[in-house]
């Protein structure tokens, strides 16, 4: 429920040193003051990108994607988003993301990630993709076979994944192999850069960062901390469920404690939320973060806490129909099914994110009357954009189909010479239809009047 925080007021569970106060040193470079024109000067030269056609990172919507975030009761939205059409230069490729800030300078880490992880992500694209296509015309030349140790990537600072071994390059495709290395090397490219830069102090502070690149029908997701993916689909009943693509990455995954342990950091839950666990410096009960892995936070990035992103890849099919990026002040408080009937029920796709942002506002002050209310971030990515164009949400066509397959004729005598379902009306056609049949069915007056009156 909560990212970070100092424990100092909070009482640990037994067995687990007690708060010494905050004495961390740090290294003089890790901390800047932030001058007063530093962030003008960083908002003129981000201004283009702002710019961009067909990028999206304010509240809003387009044809595919409807975006929507609110600022919680803890202070400033630290929370982020966007959508990218057609990213890295090409018409079938679009990026998505949510990011989480947590700590002083959260918000300000999340929407530097939001800015230049994308960019990031999209040159070392490019460079794989040319990489990959001159040794293939070397391999071809020279008939031979190039050595794997000499073109496998490794990253010092990961752990072992497994992933990447044989296995799993014959089980997918090409496409998400290049765009699986893209997507580490981005994310160690970007969380360095945070180190370094002059005017956001990333010590204390971070994000998480659930994002993904759609190609098509290729789907490769990369994720880091506990933002979440979640997918609507049809299953062979051609009901519409929710599918989890991302995996939560909490301290409470044996893996993630391991890791982190092993690194001496500690995992420990406080008495008064048992079920958060959360990492510890070894010798102070700071920062508390319920994550582990996360841009940023290097006070902990010698105590197990990753930037590392967990990657994976879907076929998608025409079952699947839309996919909900969101930050944890949605998951908290509802469930993945919960999230997928809202979204499909909302009365227009432009306005898909807002209702689920507010149904779980509502939720939290059901749920935990005496909380404060989280950050929420919602993005809504539609795959079947070709369709439902005029706003009726995926549920809403579902059950008209029902409705009208089983109608009566349009008009008195008249037989439908095919299913009304088949068909797509605009607003204005759906009018024009209705005034027809009000002339040939024989009405009343009034209820001719009051008809008229709706549809004028």
């Amino acid at each position: 429920m909560g990212s970070c925080f100092s424990a100092e007021s909070r009482s640990p569970i037994p067995g687990s040193p007690s708060s010494p106060g905050l004495g961390i040193r740090k290294r003089k470079s890790s901390r800047k003051k932030l001058g007063s024109r530093n962030p003008s000067f960083d908002y003129r030269r981000e201004e283009p990108l702002h710019r961009i056609p067909g990028r999206l990172f304010l509240n809003g919507s387009s044809e595919i994607a409807s975006l929507f975030t609110q600022q919680g009761k803890k202070g400033t939205n630290q929370d982020a988003m966007i959508v990218w059409e057609n990213f890295a230069s090409r018409a079938d490729t679009i990026f998505c993301g949510v990011f989480d800030g947590h700590g002083p300078y959260g918000h300000m880490v999340a929407k530097r990630v939001r800015d230049s992880l994308p960019l990031k992500l999209s040159s070392h694209w490019e460079v794989n993709i040319t990489s990959e296509e001159v040794l293939r015309e070397i391999s071809i030349n020279t008939a031979g076979s190039i050595n794997s140790e000499d073109t496998s990537f490794v990253s010092a600072d990961e752990e072992p994944r497994a992933s990447a071994d044989l296995e799993e390059t014959e089980k997918f495709p090409e496409f998400f192999q290049t765009l699986k290395e893209s997507f580490l090397k981005a994310f160690k490219v970007m969380d360095r850069e945070l180190r370094m830069h002059a005017t956001i102090d990333c010590f204390c502070s971070g994000t998480t960062a659930v994002t993904l690149i759609k190609q098509g029908q290729h789907l490769v997701i990369g994720n880091v901390g506990d933002s979440r993916a979640v997918l609507g689909t049809r299953d062979k009943d051609d009901s519409l469920v929710a599918m989890q693509l991302t995996v939560d990455l909490k301290p409470n995954l044996p893996a993630e404690a391991e890791r982190i342990r092993k690194c001496k950091g500690r995992v420990f839950a406080l008495h008064d939320e048992p079920e958060v666990a959360r990492v510890w410096l070894p010798n102070y009960d700071s920062p508390g973060l319920a994550m582990a892995r996360a841009f940023g936070d290097f006070c902990l990035k010698d105590f197990g806490l990753i930037s590392v992103p967990d990657i994976s890849y879907r076929r998608l099919t025409d079952k699947d129909e839309f996919i909900v990026l969101a930050t944890d002040g949605i998951w908290d408080v509802l469930s993945n099914e919960e999230v997928v009937e809202i979204v499909a029920s909302a009365p227009a796709r432009s306005s898909a994110a807002r209702s689920l942002v507010e149904s779980a506002v509502r939720a939290w002050r059901r749920k935990y009357p005496t909380s404060k209310v989280d950050d929420c971030a919602v993005v809504c990515l539609f795959l079947d954009s070709n369709s439902n164009t005029n706003g009726i949400s995926t549920s809403s066509t579902f059950k008209m189909k029902e409705q009208l397959t089983s109608a009566q004729p349009a008009c008195p005598g008249q037989e439908l010479s095919e299913p009304l379902v088949m068909k797509k009306y605009t607003l204005k056609k759906v009018k024009m239809m209705l005034r027809s049949w009000t002339i040939q069915i024989q009405i009343g007056p009034l209820l001719k009047e009051c008809l008229v009156l709706i549809l004028s």
